[in-house]
């Protein structure tokens, strides 16, 4: 992959992941797509890695072993991720939590994103410009009766960022990673995706926030992608970043 500028997106296989992916790429970077389906972006400078996040052994192994050597080439002078990929978990009051699938949902929420960090920390080069992107949520600040695993993974992504931009000022990863590395802990708002669809589509006994859901749809309240991808890729893009910033659409 040529491009000087490259970026990992995590979830490209529709809404969000699959906006930010084909953003870049008009803006002349290369991009390396995760998600468990086919790819459907045609591009010469489009790697698609199907992968389920969830499996941890395939992730690491995979990345390790076939994507490290893109991300170390000394010609790379910016290197992104953005890990966008979530699965809003089950639909429910607590009393109803199944433990394996609580934890596949901690594993591609939180556990894969916080990896991936790691690994562009790790692997890009020291002279390139790092920027990271973990999209949030107002969940991740918000208690919503019924969300609780979703809420609960995007409250531990939002801490892990903050948390991580002070390892970057500490002795030993400050020596390692990139100097200009920055982070960003982006809440997007209500978006039209396939998430939206699934939060709307339980009963009210099943799941007690669905009217809110419901209600974002009935008025017209879900924005294009094409939006909260727009601020993604600035912040990619952006020179003299703060080491860590928390935004919501539309913020600069």
């Amino acid at each position: 992959m040529p491009a000087e500028r490259l970026a990992i997106v995590t979830g490209t296989s529709s809404g969000i992941g699959n906006a930010v992916a084909f953003q870049l790429m008009s803006h002349g970077w290369a991009v390396i797509g995760v998600s468990r389906r086919d790819s459907t972006i045609p591009s010469p400078t489009y790697r698609h890695v199907k992968l389920d996040l969830g499996d941890l052994d395939a992730l690491t192994a995979t990345f390790e072993n076939e994507i490290a050597p893109l991300i170390s080439d000394d010609r790379r002078q910016r290197v992104g991720l953005v890990n966008n990929a979530a699965l809003i978990g089950r639909l429910g009051t607590i009393d109803g939590t199944d433990a394996n699938e609580m934890l596949r949902v901690y594993a591609v929420n939180v556990v894969a994103p916080t990896w991936l960090m790691g690994f562009v920390a790790r692997h890009a080069p020291r002279s390139a410009s790092l920027r990271v992107v973990n999209v949030s949520s107002g969940a991740a600040q918000r208690p919503t009766p019924g969300l609780g695993e979703y809420v609960g993974t995007k409250a531990a992504l939002r801490m892990t960022t903050l948390s991580a931009a002070t390892e970057f000022d500490a002795k030993g990863l400050r020596e390692r990673a990139p100097a200009d590395t920055a982070l960003l802990s982006y809440s997007p708002g209500t978006v039209d995706t396939p998430m939206q669809v699934e939060a709307r589509s339980p009963s009210a006994d099943q799941f007690p926030a669905v009217t809110m859901f419901k209600g974002f749809y009935d008025q017209g309240q879900l924005v294009s992608p094409d939006q909260p991808a727009r601020d993604i890729v600035a912040f990619l893009e952006s020179e003299k970043a703060p080491r860590v910033a928390e935004r919501r659409l539309g913020e600069g």
